[in-house]
């Protein structure tokens, strides 16, 4: 006999197969799920959309690859969360481009506290290792969960200073240690804290996957914390995502003398706010804590009834080139309504005639 599903299993099958299909990314899945309403019906409508971007056949992802997908993190001790279906996090599901999904392990009940990222140096000064973990430790015992990226040094640090109430979010599967020589804080932080990868188990981390991963490690938090940065550092990157999404960059003060303290002290020259104890950081965020990460169920919305003919098809293609170019940009010139505009857009993507690019811009990729 066939396994009977409830309606939200199946949909977590149908979302997990719609974002491992081709040509299908972040954005392009929130777009789909808010045209269509349901991973189901967005799946269903892959291909006629492939064919209207110019692509006679789409790879579509199956529902036994899904469900295989599903299985393997549930044996590994994991649970994945769904965009749009609780217990997905408020804050991360605002941001643009949200991961569609994410695998977990460990407490997913943290997602439910006021979070705060802190990151910075790899190579960080042994002070400022101590102050890390012992900011972390202060803004876990009122209640914070910290957020960081699992990396050696200041990461590595926070991790430690708040190991019950902290979040990993890492660049590799959730089955990949790395780098290696934090094995035994990653097993640490699976039994007290929760660890969140967005790649598929099994995926070694690559430099790409570094600045999909900041993102999240912002996108979760309330504010950001700079401790020791170099100029042009990873660290950096997560400030800029954090201004992005809305989040309070913070950073603390270092040294002129020290190059690792000359990306915070730049931060706070450009305006972020300066910390230097999590009391700070606490009073940075007291004006936006009530808008913490508390889950939302979503699981069917109502569909937007959008359409374009061929004449916008055209409008908008013309417009375009392999030069990135804003999408507020192609309304503007297109003269067309933005639903539009937007569906087009999609149409081009899925078929894989379209790339998009930071900053919402895009552009033709053949």
């Amino acid at each position: 006999m066939a396994e009977v599903r409830t309606a939200t299993q199946a949909e977590q099958i149908a979302r997990l197969r719609l974002i491992r299909s081709e040509n299908v990314g972040p954005v392009t899945f929130r777009q789909l799920i808010g045209r269509f309403g349901s991973g189901r019906a967005a799946l269903d409508a892959l291909p006629d959309l492939a064919r209207r971007g110019g692509r006679p056949t789409l790879r579509i992802a199956t529902a036994a690859q899904a469900e295989a997908e599903l299985a393997a993190v549930e044996r590994f001790g994991g649970r994945m969360l769904f965009w749009g279906l609780a217990p997905y996090p408020r804050l991360l599901a605002e941001i643009d481009d949200a991961p569609p999904v994410v695998a977990t392990r460990g407490d997913v009940r943290l997602l439910d506290r006021p979070t705060v990222a802190m990151v910075g140096a790899r190579n960080a000064s042994a002070a400022a290792v101590r102050f890390a973990r012992g900011m972390a430790a202060d803004l876990a015992a009122e209640g914070v969960a910290v957020v960081s990226g699992l990396a050696r040094g200041i990461d590595a640090a926070a991790h430690g200073g708040a190991l019950d109430s902290t979040v990993a979010v890492i660049a590799g599967g959730l089955d990949v240690v790395y780098p290696a020589e934090n094995a035994d804080l990653y097993d640490r932080i699976f039994a007290q804290g929760l660890v969140i990868a967005e790649q598929p188990l099994g995926i070694e981390p690559q430099a790409r996957h570094f600045p999909r991963r900041n993102r999240i490690i912002s996108g979760l938090s309330l504010g950001v914390v700079i401790v020791e940065a170099a100029p042009k550092s990873g660290s950096l990157i997560t400030a800029r995502f954090a201004g992005e999404q809305g989040r309070e960059v913070m950073a603390v003060p270092g040294s002129p003398l020290d190059p690792r303290a000359q990306g915070c002290n730049q931060l706070i020259r450009d305006g972020a706010t300066l910390v230097q104890s999590a009391a700070d950081v606490l009073e940075s965020l007291r004006p936006i804590a009530p808008h913490a990460a508390a889950p939302v169920e979503r699981l069917f919305n109502e569909p937007v009834a959008i359409d374009a003919d061929d004449a916008d098809r055209r409008t908008v293609t013309e417009l375009l080139s392999p030069v990135p170019v804003p999408v507020d940009e192609l309304i503007r010139l297109s003269g067309l309504a933005a639903a539009a505009v937007q569906t087009v857009l999609l149409e081009l993507e899925i078929a894989g005639r379209l790339a998009r690019h930071a900053g919402g811009r895009v552009a033709l990729s053949d």
